[in-house]
């Protein structure tokens, strides 16, 4: 594996370590291209900056820092800065337009929230039985592949749906048609599989498989070690095969400079 763009810092105060530390793991582990993807920074209106996410005041200084040590690897590895950012239908101009004054380069779509996370947001890692809860979570996917500003769909599979199974196929099976239609690709998460969360989920793959959706892999590291985690992509690599999914590999960045 080449490449990884779903890489956070210490930023998020969920991720440990140096930038420089996940450079020189990521090169230690045969990593050539390489992108820094940190939650995307953003104010509620009434001021709240949830605590997940890069602050405001730092995200300028996030994307000069990674734009320095670029420089400083260029022979070694190539660097690009990004967010890892939300789908929310109220905000989402808004957010992209933050992204890009900072500097950013390429977004992935990471749903962690529905309903537009706050103040009265569900979080898309807790149980849910509703219906309603999984069709916004597949109306915020959907029309984040629509919208052409996200270079792939991180974790798409992460919402822990506990309702009918009949119910989460045919929903869930649109994100997978509009990945294929829009060429945009869908992630297989790494951080799932070496912490063992409910992603990869394997009936939404099989359906990603039957759609041929594009697929690639995220290291999703948090921590400077996983910057290149060999074992999961192991793991990975032997889903794609026993699924038959359609592995891509390195996806095509999405300047949002240019958008």
């Amino acid at each position: 594996m080449l490449y990884n763009f779903h890489t956070h810092t210490y930023r998020c105060s969920h991720a440990t370590g140096t930038e420089r530390e996940y450079i020189e793991r990521s090169i230690e582990g045969g990593i050539k291209y390489m992108g820094f993807s940190d939650h995307a920074p953003f104010r509620f209106p009434d001021g709240h900056e949830s605590y997940y996410r890069v602050p405001m005041d730092m995200a300028e200084e996030y994307v000069a820092a990674i734009g320095k040590l670029r420089d400083e690897y260029k022979d070694k590895i190539e660097i690009h800065t990004g967010f890892e950012m939300e789908y929310y239908p109220k905000y989402f101009d808004e957010m992209l337009e933050i992204a890009k004054n900072c500097g950013a380069e390429y977004l992935i779509m990471g749903q962690h929230f529905i309903y537009n996370e706050y103040p009265n947001g569900k979080s898309a890692f807790y149980d849910t039985d509703s219906t309603d809860d999984l069709n916004e979570f597949v109306f915020c996917v959907s029309s984040a592949i629509k919208s052409g500003c996200f270079t792939y769909i991180a974790h798409p599979d992460n919402i822990k749906y506990t309702g009918s199974k009949e119910i989460y196929a045919r929903e869930m099976r649109k994100i997978c048609v509009l990945s294929r239609e829009y060429n945009v690709p869908l992630e297989l998460n790494l951080l799932g599989i070496r912490s063992g969360r409910n992603y990869p989920n394997t009936d939404f793959w099989k359906m990603a498989a039957e759609e041929k959706s594009p697929v690639v892999f995220g290291m999703d590291a948090h921590d400077a070690y996983n910057a290149y985690d060999a074992d999961s992509v192991v793991k990975a690599e032997k889903l794609v095969e026993q699924l038959g999914l359609n592995y891509i590999g390195m996806p095509k960045l999405i300047d949002i400079q240019r958008l």
